[in-house]
């Protein structure tokens, strides 16, 4: 079974990637490229949690054939983010393709062919751009020998275009497909003839590129998960235990298949603690067509024994966690001593801060086709952000290996971190195999809510002290929520390193001193990453109390900022961190540090875009807040106004964003837009509470998100040149708006907000 993903260990950071001609055998495995052309393969090579090597493996291929048409096999999933054009688009760039003439065809999910596949944690683009450079250049370099063959001349007078190699001297030109002939018999260039082209000559990288997709979505013709149909195929739901941990103690079955339509009930064994790649226990019922399987789902009678959580209240977790914070933590980081420096204040602030559970609640609930075949082979049909991560787990439900396993992905209606969890499909498998026939299960949206992996619920505590200069002289943070690794281990009451690190113990002002903790508390519903992850809770609460310090001290907010981040310079958080590890999202500190001079000029930048001094002299309410996650620095000012009936809206939001190099500009501000709008639903709209173990939430009436009326009306991204190497841009969003819009509420109405959500 393909491991769990740990949360953002170190990983090798060496570029060892290698571009290769695939063989005759590559090509029978890769029925999906034109026969008669180039075929490279590009491996690039990963480390596992401890530095051990866990693939070596062909990530991408990229063909040419005769047509002059560049077919590129995209390993990553989309869902929105663009990364099926992104990738693609810097090998093509590389390449001189022709960008109306390159087909992206979709990868299975198969570790041998394409290593890492994993679409999660912001990380695709940073972890592929010099390879996918790499493998374009190395293409772009076998054409250009070629073509200089031909005409005599010599290869450094040539460079390739919109799907041609042109002579500079003659301005001769020949198209790529006419070349091919030759490229099959050339050799690779050497490592040292890979020259990468100048980042100013790019005309698609960097450059707001339209999605791959786009057509076949506006007009209806993607491919999304409930869409793929097979012959003969059923369709399933499942009646599970409304409690995680209960189990069936019988069911009576006789009404669900007196439903028209209805062909099997079958049970799904679970376990507990669930884990994240499992099912859960429940009744199916299989049926010809989905009103028939829910029709007799309804009808299905089930005893339940709801186990240990059946008395679960989120409430009196709550409370539990709030009166923790009052005691001595766990110390994760520590500066200075903090008892001397509050003994010693002229002033301190105290707070606490409440964030509750969030469900995903993507627009396409979870859904998942298998046919399990009587040899025991599997073929599987899913939107799945970790399509490997299903293969495994299959396999392992099945009791099969996992070359017997086939995963197809298809496009994803939202991810969200909900769809690596490949439960769903491991359903979808085990009721195939009982129904010997091809099963689609469809998790309907009260599933979705009711039986989600939620972002953890938390409690924080944070004590500011300030001496007799108004200077900020002692930072505590207290922080406890169930974490993510009590979903499959019930002893994990802790927060592991990696949630420690998004925005907790990587606080990065300069305070002389900081003592951090984290507090025990127990799982009891399933718990999972959500976009941004525990930086969701932790930058509420600390750029919140920031700007309430920016109060104290009577500075403008901004002001304020840019004084707590000291000199320029690159913060070591390591060498702080008790008994544990900064993991800095998997990279090297040494090679994306947190650097205080880039946020300087990014925060100067937000203020500068969005008119903070005009603005703020005007009178206009506006709040403030920037942060870094998942090595992207992003600041945002939320603007507020409150018309004469007392209805308030958010006419403007202005994000500033370092993300590196920007691959595709176009995508990233969609993320950023996004993003502003998923946050605003957190803050103000979205919370899942629990009774007796029960969401008290199920659909979209219960769970808010927000509508287009409370949207924010403008939404800018003010994107920084670099050509330094990109980092994250689906997950960076989230983080600041929540806090620079409760920082707005505040200017507006006097009233500090301590609790999400909250009412606008």
């Amino acid at each position: 079974m393909f491991p769990p993903i740990p949360l953002f260990k170190n990983k090798e950071t060496e570029d060892r990637s290698k571009v290769f001609k695939a063989s005759r055998r590559d090509f029978l495995k890769l029925g999906s490229l034109a026969a008669g052309g180039l075929i490279l393969g590009v491996n690039f090579q990963c480390s596992g949690p401890k530095g051990e090597l866990i693939t070596f493996a062909p990530n991408v291929y990229l063909s040419i054939n005769s047509d002059n048409e560049v077919t590129i096999i995209a390993h990553r999933s989309e869902m929105g983010t663009g990364i099926r054009t992104s990738l693609p688009q810097i090998v093509a760039d590389e390449l001189g393709a022709d960008w109306s003439k390159v087909k992206i065809v979709q990868a299975e999910g198969d570790e041998e062919k394409y290593g890492n596949q994993n679409t999660d944690g912001s990380f695709s683009v940073r972890m592929f751009y010099e390879p996918m450079r790499k493998a374009g250049a190395t293409g772009r370099i076998m054409l250009i020998k070629a073509a200089a063959a031909e005409w005599g001349v010599e290869p450094s007078e040539c460079d390739t275009a919109n799907g041609m190699v042109i002579h500079s001297g003659s301005n001769k030109k020949v198209a790529f497909g006419d070349l091919v002939a030759q490229l099959k018999e050339a050799p690779l260039p050497a490592e040292g003839e890979i020259i990468l082209r100048d980042f100013s000559s790019y005309k698609l990288i960097g450059k707001a590129v339209p999605i791959y997709d786009l057509k076949d979505i506006s007009q209806g013709k993607a491919v999304f998960g409930a869409d793929v149909d097979l012959p003969n195929m059923k369709v399933a739901v499942v009646k599970r235990c409304p409690v995680i941990g209960g189990k069936v103690v019988s069911y009576n079955e006789e009404k669900a298949l007196a439903v028209l339509g209805v062909s099997q009930v079958v049970k799904i064994e679970g376990s507990y603690p669930t884990g994240l790649d499992k099912a859960l226990e429940g009744v199916a019922v299989i049926a010809e067509n989905t009103w028939a399987a829910m029709k007799g789902r309804d009808a299905l009678e089930v005893e339940w024994d709801l186990g240990e959580n059946k008395d679960y209240s989120s409430s009196k977790q709550m409370a539990e966690m709030l009166e923790s914070t009052k005691g001595d933590g766990k110390v994760r980081r520590k500066r200075g001593d903090f008892d001397a420096a509050r003994g010693a204040a002229a002033k301190v602030i105290e707070r606490t801060y409440e964030v509750p559970y969030y469900a995903h609640a993507t627009m396409e609930p979870p859904t998942a086709i298998a046919d399990v075949k009587a040899d025991g082979s599997c073929e599987v049909w899913a939107p799945s952000q970790h399509p490997q991560w299903a293969r495994g787990a299959v396999a392992t439900a099945l009791g099969v290996d996992a070359a017997q396993v086939k995963v197809n992905v298809t496009l994803l209606g939202g991810g969200f971190g909900r769809k690596s969890k490949p439960d769903y499909v491991v359903e979808a498998a085990l009721l195939s195999k009982a129904a010997k026939a091809p099963v689609r299960v469809q998790w309907t949206r009260e599933d979705d809510i009711h039986f989600d992996f939620y972002h953890s619920l938390s409690a924080q505590r944070i004590r500011a002290t300030l001496d007799g200069a108004g200077k900020l002289t002692g930072w505590n943070h207290h922080t406890v929520f169930p974490a993510i690794g009590s979903t499959s281990s019930l002893t994990e009451v802790q927060p592991s390193d990696g949630e420690m690190g998004l925005g907790c113990v990587d606080f990065p002002f300069d305070v002389p001193n900081i003592r951090i903790e984290s507090h025990e508390s127990k799982g009891h519903v399933r718990i999972g990453w959500l976009r941004s992850v525990s930086n969701i809770h932790h930058a509420f609460a600390m750029h919140s109390m920031i700007d309430e310090i920016a109060e104290a001290r009577g500075l403008d907010p901004i002001e304020n900022y840019l004084d707590l981040l000291g000199e320029n310079r690159d913060i070591d958080f390591q060498s702080e961190i008790v008994d544990g590890e900064y993991g800095n999202y998997g990279e090297k500190i040494e090679e994306y540090p947190w650097n205080t001079d880039r946020m300087k000029n990014l925060v100067r930048e937000v203020a500068d875009k969005s008119n903070w001094k005009g603005n703020k002299e005007a009178g206009k309410i506006m709040g403030f807040a920037a942060h870094k996650s998942f090595l992207t620095y992003v600041a945002c000012v939320v603007i507020l106004e409150k018309d004469a009936n007392g209805n308030i809206s958010i006419p403007e939001v202005h994000y500033a964003v370092d993300c590196g190099v920007g691959v595709n500009t176009d995508r990233i501000k969609s993320q950023f837009e996004g993003g502003a709008q998923f946050a605003m639903s957190l803050a103000t709209a979205s919370e899942v509470t629990f009774e007796k173990g029960v969401a008290q939430q199920s659909n979209y009436d219960t769970y808010s998100i927000i509508r287009m009326p409370q949207s924010p009306k403008e939404i800018h991204v003010h994107i920084v040149e670099s050509s330094i190497k990109p980092t994250g841009v689906g997950e960076p969003p989230v983080p600041p708006f929540i806090p620079a819009l409760a920082n707005a509420m505040y200017r507006l109405n006097g009233k500090r907000i301590y609790k999400l959500p909250f009412k606008v």
